[in-house]
């Protein structure tokens, strides 16, 4: 089997669990689990923060920072994509009372800095109350440069407004940038940002858990909207462990995973390009970390994907319709449990098709 549906199917290595089994444990709701602090701490100093927050999953963690810098009735703007916006069940809005305003995209996954200004409301009782500004680096595998993030930031600055990142691939965004040294390119992309939610379970391996940093004050307003959201952990230093062991030993293999990507990528292209009556009807995009789309046209699709599953391969799709005809968009996720040999072997496998 070889899974590509995310990164989020990784299983714990074998250091992991030794360890999780050797973590040493307390109560972290008095704040008494000394991994799960070691975690925070180390999690703080990589990535130049004050103090982080250990929580169950990324859109705990992002829902933390809404709340924690929003009050009921302020508005976050954020991206259609985002997954703030798309694809945590709404929480900003029920549970927080926030007001979400998307934004489109521009082709290289950011927004356009004059949608982001013109989307701030005055300062006026019919509107809701701008407050913040949400960014995800990576989105859709799309790696936003640093420039943008300083300029995001800058804007924020002169409107008074908060900003928050959803890093759950900050180390992918850092990695593709910076592959000799990627911890000073997180802490770059970050630099003067009012929080990031950084995901454990994702590239980095880890079986459970997310942190939230920002400073003192504000992971303090955090520490008891997790409580009131049915965050608070006991024991939590076992899952705390792997997620320590991941920032400490995972983060530079995340070059692994975009060279896997790479090859997948440019294997697609090779066969796509090899059968010319596929012409239109078959397109690998370009891959920027480990997260790879390729589109087929929709009479193929369903016989493509049922291939692939009889052989073994596990990917995510979905339709949409572009100018000419329906396609089926494929999402491909290289990780830690897919080797070079499982591409190779699921290149084997669209040829064959």
């Amino acid at each position: 089997m070889s899974d590509f549906r995310s990164d989020t199917v990784t299983r714990p290595t074998a250091a992991m669990k030794q360890a999780m089994l050797a973590a040493d444990v307390g109560d972290d709701v008095f704040g008494d689990d000394p991994t799960v602090n070691r975690l925070q701490e180390t999690a703080a100093e990589m990535l130049g923060f004050e103090a982080a927050l250990f929580a169950p999953s990324g859109t705990q963690t992002n829902l933390i920072a809404m709340m924690s810098h929003c009050q009921r009735g302020d508005e976050a703007i954020v991206g259609q994509q985002w997954h703030t916006y798309r694809w945590e069940a709404g929480g900003m809005a029920v549970l927080g009372s926030i007001q979400p305003q998307p934004l489109e995209h521009q082709a290289d996954g950011t927004i356009a800095l004059a949608d982001i200004e013109a989307a701030i409301k005055p300062d006026d009782p019919h509107f809701a109350r701008t407050r913040l500004i949400v960014i995800e680096n990576t989105t859709g595998g799309k790696v936003l440069p640093l420039s943008y993030m300083r300029e995001v930031r800058a804007l924020a600055s002169r409107h008074g407004l908060q900003t928050h990142i959803d890093g759950a691939r900050l180390f992918n965004a850092a990695v593709a940038q910076s592959p000799e040294d990627p911890v000073r390119q997180a802490r770059l992309l970050a630099e003067s940002w009012d929080s990031v939610s950084l995901c454990l379970s994702k590239g980095l391996g880890a079986p459970v858990g997310s942190l939230l940093l920002g400073s003192r004050d504000f992971i303090q307003r955090a520490r008891r909207v997790r409580k009131m959201l049915g965050g608070g952990m006991r024991q939590a230093g076992v899952i705390a462990a792997a997620g320590l062991h991941a920032l400490q030993h995972h983060v530079h293999r995340l070059a692994d995973d975009h060279a896997n990507a790479r090859m997948l990528a440019e294997g697609l292209g090779r066969i796509i390009a090899g059968h010319p009556r596929l012409a239109g009807m078959a397109t690998a995009h370009p891959v920027q970390s480990n997260i790879l789309f390729f589109d087929i046209d929709a009479s193929l699709a369903d016989d493509f994907l049922r291939h692939l599953d009889g052989q073994g391969i596990r990917v995510t799709s979905g339709y949409y319709r572009n100018a000419e005809r329906a396609m089926k968009r494929i999402r491909w996720v290289t990780h830690l449990d897919v080797t070079a040999d499982d591409v190779r072997r699921a290149l084997q496998a669209v040829e064959a098709f």
